[in-house]
């Protein structure tokens, strides 16, 4: 309810004109069997009657045609109402999604590594569009019906009354039965929904994954097994989307047999009215009409029910997300630890375990790097190189032990400064749609065509830019996909030195390397002017035999540190490593 309120506070005027103008319509409507039962009454029977007693036949034809003008006249007034409420709730729905959908996204945008991982990739693509989606519909029918339908249902049992009591005590019965089948039906499909939704995200998951790895499973024939799991989710997913319709099934004809079996008993209660006296024709048709504009409207408000069950599942989905906080705290500069002034990076005895996670990611870890230092990270597949260095920017927050980054605890630095002064080029080459200069400029937005060349240069990448028709401006399609996966790392790299960082962390962005090009970088890198503190993720010792500090993870810990020749000495990981790699271990 407090998302569908965020609508309503984003367009005030149009969530009140809305409702405003379909009470109107409404209004108009309950006039309708009144009308055509003074035609009944004064047209057609009171013109018979003259007519018998003049020794003619016939209706006040006059009185007719002025009644039946104003049916038209009422009939045009209501559909003009009936537009412009559309027109309103459409702005607000629409307008306010869009908002939605954008301070969702927003929002999002940051979350944590782990909160975004909490809540998965899949089920945020789904809030950001079926949910949203969803609501927008269920806002849209709740504007229009929120004043419409009780009005009609209300107005048609207080006309009732105005008309015969005894007759309008059917409609007293019959609407709160009525309203019991559709409240009960709508409190049973909204957990339903909820499930539908939540089914829907894996429907996603499973199709994003296949997509992104189309290649690998062409390439190993695993179509047909892929096609049976997609189906398995798939069914599921459709087996609790039917039984949703069927619980939406049952609502119409519940609704028909009740309103019908009222009709049954105002006519059967009518006839005999109209035989003593006590009622006219045209009051009995203006009962049955009265009922008949109850029936529609509940069934209107059956069919539209399920949309706003939808929606209010979809809404506490998105809800769930915008509740949840954000981003990480900053703690004032003096509640931090104290921090070696002089060490660019500096931990001591920090874990992280991951939220699903049992065992920890990192356990015990503690080093130092001093200012300009070069250091490697080794080891094993799963051994927690990368959680180490996503805790340097702070992408996730240590559970035990304390960390500090460019003379200052962690904690204590605006997220924002911080990864300014960090570049980053991640395992996954990840460029974005536009042109190579449009790429280059996430590291600087305003950075100089000389600038850029300089990152390029020295990322071993100037030679294949300028063969580039464009060079600069050349395009870049989704992914990098018209990069090969060399040329995809090293524009990546180019991009983070862009930006000149004090803090450089390279994880495993060389493995498309030959050794010569990943050698040339290095060796380039050594060289900046600006010179960073670099952290190079390998699985290659070649890559990082010239760093002055080598840490060698295992499940964890760090079970070796120091230099290249030191840890073949002392450390039995790393020189297994090592001699995997070079026969007789030599070849660094």
């Amino acid at each position: 309810m407090r998302i569908f309120m965020r609508f309503w506070r984003e367009y005030p005027k149009e969530s009140i004109l809305a409702p405003l103008f379909k009470l109107l319509e409404a209004c108009f409507d309950l006039c309708v069997p009144l009308v055509v039962a003074a035609i009944i009454d004064r047209g057609i029977a009171g013109g018979i009657a003259g007519g018998i007693a003049g020794g003619m036949g016939g209706g006040d034809d006059t009185f007719i045609w002025q009644m039946c003008l104003l049916l038209v006249g009422l009939a045009i007034v209501g559909l003009t109402f009936a537009i412009t409420a559309q027109y309103f709730s459409a702005k607000a729905a629409v307008g306010s999604a869009t908002r939605l959908r954008h301070d969702l996204f927003a929002h999002m945008q940051s979350f944590t590594y782990a909160q975004t991982d909490r809540v998965g990739t899949s089920s945020m693509i789904t809030r950001m569009t079926s949910d949203v989606n969803q609501l927008q519909a269920g806002v849209n029918i709740t504007l229009r019906l929120f004043l419409r339908s009780p009005i009609i249902v209300i107005g048609a049992m207080v006309m009732a009354f105005t008309i015969d009591n005894r007759a309008a005590g059917i409609f007293a019965v019959t609407i709160p039965l009525l309203s019991a089948v559709v409240f009960g039906v709508m409190l049973g499909g909204i957990p339903l929904y909820r499930r539908v939704q939540t089914k829907l995200d894996r429907v996603t998951a499973v199709t994003r994954e296949n997509l992104s790895g189309v290649r690998v499973i062409r390439a190993f024939g695993k179509e047909d097994e892929e096609i049976d799991a997609f189906r398995t989710v798939n069914r599921e997913q459709t087996s609790l989307q039917n039984k949703a319709g069927m619980l939406s099934a049952i609502m119409n004809p519940v609704t028909y047999v009740m309103v019908n079996f009222a009709v049954i008993l105002l006519i059967r209660h009518g006839a005999n009215e109209v035989h003593i006296g006590n009622l006219t024709q045209g009051e009995v048709v203006a009962l049955v009409n009265y009922m008949g504009q109850i029936l529609v409207e509940l069934v209107k408000l059956a069919s539209s029910i399920f949309t706003v069950t939808k929606a209010v599942a979809c809404g506490n989905r998105i809800g769930a997300v915008l509740d949840m906080p954000a981003g990480m705290a900053v703690l004032p500069d003096g509640e931090g630890y104290p921090a070696p002034a002089d060490a660019a990076v500096s931990f001591e005895d920090v874990s992280l375990t991951y939220e699903s996670g049992g065992a920890p990611a990192l356990d015990g870890v503690s080093f130092t790097a001093q200012k300009g230092q070069t250091v490697g990270i080794i080891g094993g597949t799963g051994s927690g190189k990368t959680t180490l260095v996503n805790l340097i920017p702070r992408f996730y927050e240590a559970t035990e032990g304390r960390i500090s980054v460019l003379g200052k605890d962690v904690r204590t630095h605006e997220l924002a400064a911080l990864r300014e002064r960090i570049g980053v080029v991640p395992q996954k080459a990840e460029l974005f749609k536009g042109t190579i200069r449009s790429n280059m400029q996430w590291g600087k937005p305003d950075a100089t065509d000389e600038e850029i060349w300089q990152a390029l240069t020295a990322a071993q990448a100037a030679d294949f830019v300028r063969e580039k028709e464009g060079q600069l401006d050349a395009p870049v399609e989704q992914k990098g996909r018209n990069f090969s996966g060399g040329q995809r790392q090293r524009l990546t790299i180019a991009r983070a030195l862009v930006g000149r960082p004090e803090i450089l962390i390279l994880d495993d962005s060389a493995s498309a390397l030959d050794f010569a090009t990943d050698a040339a970088l290095r060796k380039a890198i050594r060289e900046l002017e600006h010179k960073p503190t670099v952290f190079i993720i390998s699985q290659r010792t070649s890559s990082i035999h010239a760093a002055d500090l080598i840490l060698v993870l295992d499940e964890g810990r760090v079970v070796g540190m120091g230099r290249h020749d030191e840890l073949l000495d002392s450390c039995e990981v790393y020189r297994e490593i090592h001699l995997s790699q070079f026969k007789g271990g030599e070849g660094a």
